[in-house]
């Protein structure tokens, strides 16, 4: 007996251009080639298409390297701050960067459970780094990888023509999120504690998906 066809890729909405994201994603900190930081609000920083600059490595004998991300579009917003896309221009990738406002006296507990997750079914962490404003503030901006939809906007994609969402989908899906779930609960013991469409991540072409926004988690 033949195995039934796997599912394919789907074809949702497009994401709204990049001429009407919100220009706040454009707003971080600018680490020059000599290391100095340049504070948000300064030069032009809130054009689109504002070029954002980090060093990374230095420990364990790592050489330091300047990476670049150019800032494309907001793709969520929120009481945290936002997340906008970037592609990072030494190799072309796209990342997501989830830049929130840091209380200098804390450390940000969202920022030590990611660092401690690893698994297909949760979102990955690539680095992160600090950035100010004009205004002294302290941002966290973490870079992450990119996953272009959300359980949401597929479940919207269904209601808008009248379908309901095959039943090798939901099953696809679900197993998926109730495997990082199972994951997050018992490896490094966290609770999300903000489960819903919005944070559960989805590629349309691969079908994989991913757990996000840990923003509200607390170690069980």
């Amino acid at each position: 007996m033949e195995a039934p066809p796997g599912p394919e890729p789907m074809a949702l909405d497009a994401p709204p251009p990049a001429d009407v994201a919100d220009a706040a994603a454009a707003e971080a900190a600018v680490p020059t080639a000599g290391g100095e930081k340049k504070k948000e609000g300064e030069g032009g920083d809130k054009l689109p298409g504002h070029i954002i600059a980090t060093t990374i490595g230095g420990k364990n004998g790592e050489p330091k390297r300047t990476i670049s991300y150019m800032a494309e579009r907001v793709v969520g917003t929120g009481s945290f701050g936002i997340v906008f896309q970037a592609k990072c221009l030494e190799t072309g990738e796209t990342f997501a960067i989830k830049k929130v406002l840091q209380d200098r006296r804390y450390k940000n507990r969202e920022l030590q459970l990611m660092r401690a997750m690893e698994h297909p079914n949760v979102i990955c962490l690539k680095h992160c780094f600090f950035s100010t404003t004009t205004r002294d503030e302290l941002f966290l901006n973490l870079v992450m990888e990119y996953v272009p939809e959300t359980l949401y906007r597929v479940l919207k994609h269904y209601s808008n023509a009248n379908q309901r969402m095959p039943l090798i989908y939901v099953k696809l899906y679900m197993y998926q999120l109730f495997r990082g779930l199972a994951y997050i609960h018992t490896v490094p013991g966290i609770c999300h504690r903000d489960v819903k469409p919005q944070n559960v991540l989805v590629d349309p072409l691969t079908h994989q998906v991913k757990l996000c926004d840990f923003g509200s988690a607390k170690v069980l």
